[in-house]
């Protein structure tokens, strides 16, 4: 979904200007209007204005790490008998994270005023759409303490799988990082040195050396401008992936790209059937579970084919064939699904499917990283080699006519 910046004023007049998720610009404005706010302007959210909050200021980032152990103790004094606004208000005295203190004390002020604990958190809009839906689900059927139990370890096993992919690209991001560099500098400030050491010495130079001397000194001297022309084209790129239309053609592009398609492809199954999961196992009903898990999906085509797929299956369809018509879930993971739906053990049929794909996500992306580092080290050496060499021959051959 793209991100969109919101002005309103509710009925008190207090004005409010925030990010909100949404499909377009008129379903975002609709939304805010069917509950009696006054918006004022919906636009795409962009570069300039992504650092924005409410009120127009600069506003932090929900950390996962911190909203995980937030949640460690909010479980803990429920478990212990503590009312929910208790609870809020000891969490409260002892936050540290300012953004999270913020909306928490917002929370509490909300839940003091009558409203319900998912509705008061759904409100800040920031905190995940599944986190929301768990509590609601959580307050139906009288079971928070389990629900949120399941969202905790849900939020842990993300962690742990995000943290062994960040892990694995570490390495290649800073050899790709050390490479580019260093032929930055060998471009621009080396080659243009060879270029006034054989402008004083006036020999003729071979052809492939004559080409270097030339790309470096105008590498040197339009660098700024391609520069700048790279970072305006990086611009228009992600305001043009706010929008749907961009959103789908660039999702489009990844997914048929060769190896990242299929593993960008297999983590979003695996996202997918983990949250599906966790929301079937905290007793929502499976529609408004997938419409959930697809909202949480950073992939257009999965959304978009997750969407359709709730519609099928309120159409009284099953889920492996609802998903299967959208040609996006790989057949492994409907087989595996229609055993689930069959066996009456649809949840722990996800989970599995998640394990299943998470595991296949490292070892797709530990191969590649494989294959990664040693391309990386023989394109730095021949491109490297070859620049040095086109630069020291004109010498080697200046050397040998003087003996």
């Amino acid at each position: 979904m793209a991100e969109f910046l919101v002005k309103v004023a509710d009925e008190q007049g207090h004005l409010r200007q925030q990010v909100e998720h949404g499909h377009s610009e008129a379903e975002v404005h609709d939304r805010f209007a069917q509950q009696g706010y006054l918006v004022y302007w919906v636009k795409p959210r962009t570069i300039l204005s992504a650092g924005r909050g409410q009120f127009g200021r600069r506003g932090g980032k929900l950390r996962q790490s911190t909203f995980l152990i937030f949640n460690q103790q909010f479980l803990t004094l429920i478990k212990a008998g503590l009312p929910i606004l208790t609870s809020l208000d000891l969490l409260i005295k002892r936050q540290r994270d300012k953004f999270l203190l913020q909306r928490l004390e917002n929370v509490r002020e909300r839940v003091k005023g009558g409203e319900l604990l998912s509705d008061a958190f759904a409100a800040q809009q920031v905190f995940p759409k599944m986190y929301t839906t768990t509590l609601l689900a959580g307050e139906k059927s009288g079971s928070m303490e389990e629900v949120l139990g399941r969202y905790i370890a849900y939020q842990r096993m993300v962690q742990t799988f995000r943290k062994k992919l960040l892990a694995s690209l570490v390495y290649p991001a800073l050899l790709v990082s050390m490479v580019t560099l260093m032929l930055i500098f060998l471009i621009t400030f080396v080659v243009p040195k060879f270029a006034d050491l054989y402008n004083s010495l006036g020999a003729p130079l071979p052809a492939v050396t004559v080409f270097m001397l030339q790309f470096g000194l105008n590498a040197q001297k339009y660098g700024w401008l391609v520069l700048l022309v790279g970072v305006v084209l990086v611009v228009l790129l992600w305001q043009w992936k706010q929008s749907d239309k961009g959103a789908q053609r660039i999702d489009r592009f990844l997914l048929l790209l060769p190896l990242i398609g299929e593993i960008r492809l297999k983590y979003q199954v695996a996202n997918f059937s983990r949250i599906l999961a966790t929301l079937l196992q905290g007793g929502l009903p499976l529609v408004p579970a997938m419409q959930t898990a697809g909202e949480s999906m950073s992939s257009r085509q999965m959304l978009n084919g997750v969407t359709a797929a709730a519609e099928r299956v309120k159409e009284g369809q099953s889920l492996a064939h609802s998903l299967e018509t959208q040609n996006l879930f790989p057949d492994l993971a409907v087989e595996m699904l229609e055993v689930g739906e069959s066996t009456g053990a649809l949840p722990a049929m996800l989970a599995s499917v998640a394990e299943f794909y998470e595991e296949d996500v490292q070892m797709a992306l530990s191969a590649a990283m494989a294959l990664i580092e040693p391309v990386i080290l023989i394109f730095m050496a021949v491109f490297v080699g070859g620049i040095l060499i086109s630069l020291y021959w004109p010498i080697f051959n200046l050397a040998g006519s003087v003996h």
